[in-house]
């Protein structure tokens, strides 16, 4: 070996912090240290020097060395006279040897110092910052070794394992360098791995030997680099786990390299061929780790040429985008775009080459040993989110992921539930084979408690103890099934014992369902001047303060609700039908996709018309946390079925004014002279009839067929607590002979929701969850939407039609009166007729004479109707049989629609079906499978009126 070759500083050197370290005061420090080496390099008989004085004389130039490095790294004076010192044999070689011109020639050149810096700081706090050494083949010529060929074998030998030991600590050595195309400067070539090539003339056996070895040594300076790399900020706390173990086997790595050291000093017989069997182990070690490290790497787009990350630009802005989302910061560090693989997708790769390498015992171990460290983080995570709720993830590396923007205090405005479902969710790619089999347990138990921590029922202080750390633990999956099963149990007795869900709900049915009735009733009844009016001119003020006077009305059952301070009045522009309208056409329910609201957002045309009686309805505010099972949706939901209901009792009440009209008025209950006018009379009177059991029906349908049997069912599954299937089969079928109402089968389609089918069975042993106490009340919800007709825009169209001719045939009433009293020639004259008593002819006058009219008028109106008595008639005819026709023939399609859904949908409306064919019996369109151009002939109004008398006791008797 030449004696003025420069080595770079080795691995105790970089643990010297001055700004400044001359590469070769580095060769001066060795110097002494490496003597014998020198000696075993130049020496013609390597092994003649005296074991025991080279272990002696080693010892101590080993403490004279640490000593005078630290004098030399604190005086610069001492730092040049070193320089000058190792300078002074060097010039003198020169001025002896070396011709005059070339003495010269050195003279003016400048000297070959380099120097080694400090690197600015990074993001890696335990990075290298140690300056990259200069490359031996930029070292002057004088500083060369000698050929080869110039060396005997044993001298090869000898040279070529000191160099290997610098080649293992990743520095070039005099003989092995770095390949042509490696340039140490770039990361990308460091995350490689450089190519070492051999100065030419080494014997072939010791070549072989050699090559074989530098495999791991190109492997060391990869992972040197790539835990630099991946030790920086935005690679997160698991790669920071992985490059923490990574580090300490590269530093039981270095301490092997020390060992051979000490060998390869001590030792005679020790060869190449030994150094090789010692490394072997090492060596496969090191290839396993470069794997994986090669494979993060790989998926990290850091070992990718540039024109395969230009060709992923839209790919970059998303995930720029995504970051700005999640409110993250765009670092310079993470500023290309890529996705960085962290967190499970890490621990993922470490589990799959682990399975992969099974059979190999000793990767089985070191790989182990890896992701038992990696895990770490990932589990102290994984435990606080079990635990106490809460999400330590700076690095948005851990599976569940937090919407920071979606705050409780939007709730009162949520009406899609994004609290509760967008709050928290799942990185479906960044999920760790361990727990993808139990990925919604472990969202559900921290969701759970981040409820019960808001409420203050989670102490976040106490530490939790004994839980597992890593996923290698035996208790791992016991871990996250106890936690769920505590957090679930926790929610719901927080919902069921603090909070009253319960008694939420029964205050719900009161309210919305009116049940019962008879408060609201008393409402109406003293609103009706205020609900008449347009929907712009209520007064919802004084509308509220009439509903708070009822609801604390002794006697009541409201009146001992405890959450009647939460019912709020409010007025509703847009059409019942309108809306629904609106929101089955854009959900698609018809198709099987949930039932979303209509929110404010959402602007549609409010009906003109409308008054308070058909705007009005109620809402309901509830605290956190049963705002999430009672949450903006599902009280959407209530309004819908409430306003339903309402306008079906509003119709009710009108049509039963009018049969009071018509069993109580004068001119309807006197029996005219004319046979044709009493045929009409009866045709109104059926018609009312009918129309008034088509409202009853439908109404007792949605309240005790629908919204009843499915209540009991909800309730029963909120009372439930760890009952055996078989148990809860007898329990439900008792129940249901006992109430005597059959709950609706199920259906055979698959895209309709139909609450009954959501009805699993609990496993002994386990509770409900709280989301399945969620999702079932949804479902009553929809499932009693769907069976009410309002989630189907066919049935939606008919039910408008038939409740629009009622409307307006209870509307008209009065004015109907007045044309029977105009068209009756018993009536319209000033004569009592022949078949009016004395008292009724007095009591009729009584009631005209409180009409202002005026004598020469009525003579001309009595003239008038009796030259067209007949046209009147024929109209009042031609009016009620299109009434008739317009409410038989929708009627018949609405049964004919009942029989089609109930046979592919629904088979609950079968019960409909039948009740309401009742209302159309009699009609010429019973039975027909066309509609439209059917009239009622003269046999048809002869059996309409001779049927009347029987319909219209009925429904005096109703």
């Amino acid at each position: 070996m030449s004696s003025g070759t420069t080595r770079p500083p080795t691995f105790q050197d970089k643990r010297s912090r001055p700004d400044q370290v001359s590469f070769s005061q580095s060769h001066s420090q060795h110097q002494h240290s490496n003597a014998e080496s020198r000696k075993r390099s130049t020496s013609v008989n390597p092994r003649s020097t005296s074991r025991h004085v080279e272990e002696r004389r080693t010892e101590k130039v080993q403490v004279t060395t640490r000593e005078t490095l630290m004098t030399r790294t604190r005086s610069p004076d001492r730092r040049e006279g070193a320089k000058q010192r190792a300078a002074e044999p060097r010039s003198r070689d020169m001025r002896q040897d070396a011709p005059p011109q070339e003495k010269k020639k050195r003279k003016t050149r400048p000297p070959w110092e380099p120097e080694a810096t400090l690197l600015p700081h990074t993001t890696a706090p335990l990075a290298s910052r140690i300056s990259i050494p200069p490359l031996a083949s930029t070292a002057p010529q004088t500083l060369q070794p000698k050929p080869f060929h110039d060396l005997s074998l044993e001298a090869q030998e000898a040279v070529i394992i000191e160099d290997l030991l610098f080649v293992f600590m990743g520095y070039e050595g005099q003989y092995i360098r770095f390949g042509k195309g490696y340039n140490p400067n770039e990361e990308r070539d460091r995350l490689s791995g450089p190519t070492w090539r051999i100065l030419p003339g080494l014997d072939p056996s010791l070549q072989d030997l050699t090559q074989s070895m530098l495999r791991m040594a190109a492997h060391y300076t990869a992972l040197e680099t790539f835990v630099d790399v991946q030790s920086r900020e935005e690679f997160g706390s698991v790669n920071h786990a992985l490059c923490a173990s990574i580090r300490k086997l590269l530093q039981e790595y270095l301490v092997m390299v020390a060992q051979l050291e000490t060998q390869f000093l001590t030792d005679d017989s020790f060869t190449l061929h030994v150094l090789n069997i010692h490394v072997l182990p090492t060596s496969h070690m090191m290839h396993q780790v470069y794997g994986l490290a090669h494979e993060l790497l790989k998926r990290n787009a850091l070992l990718d040429d540039e024109s395969d990350e230009s060709s992923d630009g839209g790919d970059d802005y998303d995930h720029i985008l995504e970051q700005l989302r999640e409110g993250g910061e765009l670092v310079p560090g993470n500023m290309t775009g890529k996705k960085i693989t962290k967190g499970g997708v890490v621990l993922g790769l470490i589990t799959k080459r682990l399975e992969s390498m099974s059979g190999d015992p000793a990767a089985r171990a070191l790989l182990t040993t890896l992701l038992r460290d990696a895990s770490k983080p990932y589990m102290a995570m994984l435990n606080e989110w079990l635990h106490h709720g809460g999400i330590n993830d700076p690095h948005s590396e851990f599976l569940i992921k937090e919407q920071r923007s979606i705050r409780r205090e939007r709730l009162e405005q949520d009406y899609t539930d994004e609290y509760w479902e967008r709050r928290y969710t799942i990185r479906d790619h960044d999920v760790p084979p361990q727990l993808e089999g139990v990925k919604d347990k472990v969202l559900l138990a921290g969701k759970y408690l981040n409820v019960v921590r808001e409420c203050g029922g989670v102490d976040v202080s106490l530490q939790v103890k004994h839980v597992p750390t890593s996923f290698d633990d035996n208790r791992f999956l016991d871990n996250v099934n106890n936690a769920y099963a505590h957090a679930n149990e926790s929610l719901m007795q927080l919902l069921l014992t603090t909070h009253q869900l319960p008694a939420r709900l029964r205050s719900l049915k009161h309210y919305f369902f009116l049940d019962p009735s008879d408060y609201f009733s008393y409402f109406l009844e003293l609103g009706a001047s205020e609900l008449r009016k347009p929907v712009k001119s209520v007064n919802t003020g004084k509308l509220q303060s009439l509903l708070d006077l009822v609801l604390r009305q002794p006697g009541s059952i409201v009146a001992l609700d405890p959450f009647k301070e939460d019912v709020k009045v409010e007025m509703n522009e847009i059409n019942l039908t309108k809306s629904l309208h609106r929101v089955v056409n854009i959900t698609g329910i018809e198709q099987g996709e949930a039932l979303q609201p209509l929110t404010s957002n959402q602007p549609v045309e409010s009906d003109k018309a409308a008054n308070g009686f058909t705007s009005l309805q109620i809402d309901y505010s509830v605290p956190f946390p049963v705002s999430l099972v009672v949450s903006r949706k599902t009280v959407w939901r209530y309004q819908a079925l409430f306003r339903y209901l309402l306008s079906l009792r509003y119709l009710e009440s009108q049509l039963s004014t009018t049969w009071q009209t018509h069993t109580s008025g004068f001119v309807w209950c006197h029996r005219s002279s004319s046979r044709m006018l009493e045929i009409w009379k009866r045709r109104v009177w059926t018609l009312r009839a009918r129309m008034l059991v088509f409202v009853q029906q439908l109404l007792y349908f949605c309240t005790a067929e629908v919204i009843e049997p499915n209540w009991q069912a909800l309730m029963a599954r909120v009372r439930e607590r760890e009952k055996p299937p078989q148990q809860e089969q007898q329990q439900q079928a008792g129940a249901g002979e006992q109430n005597g109402t059959t709950l609706p089968t199920p259906t055979t389609s698959p895209n309709l929701h139909h609450y009954p089918l959501k009805s699993t069975h609990i496993r002994p042993g386990l509770t409900r969850t709280v989301d399945e106490l969620m999702q079932d009340h949804v479902d009553f919800l929809d499932t009693c939407l769907k069976e009410c007709m309002l989630t189907n825009s066919k049935l939606l169209r008919i039910h408008s039609k038939l409740t629009q001719t009622c409307t307006i045939f209870a509307t008209y009433t009065n004015w109907l009166s007045r044309e029977l009293e105009k068209t009756d020639p018993d009536l319209s004259g000033h004569h009592r007729p022949p078949n009016m008593s004395e008292e009724q002819w007095r009591v009729f006058q009584s009631v005209r004479s409180q009409k202002p009219t005026d004598a020469s008028f009525m003579e001309g109106q009595q003239q008038q109707q009796q030259q067209q008595g007949v046209d009147k008639m024929a109209s009042l005819f031609d009016l009620i049989r299109k009434w008739e026709d317009n409410f038989s023939k929708h009627l018949q399609i609405l049964l004919d629609a009942l029989n089609h859904y109930a046979a592919t949908e629904t088979v609950v409306l079968l019960s409909l079906c039948a009740r309401l064919s009742t209302a159309n019996a009699g009609s010429g369109y019973t039975g027909r499978g066309e509609y439209g151009q059917g009239q009622v002939d003269g046999v048809g109004v002869q059996n309409g009126g001779g049927g009347m008398e029987g319909g219209d006791v009925r429904m005096g008797g109703v």
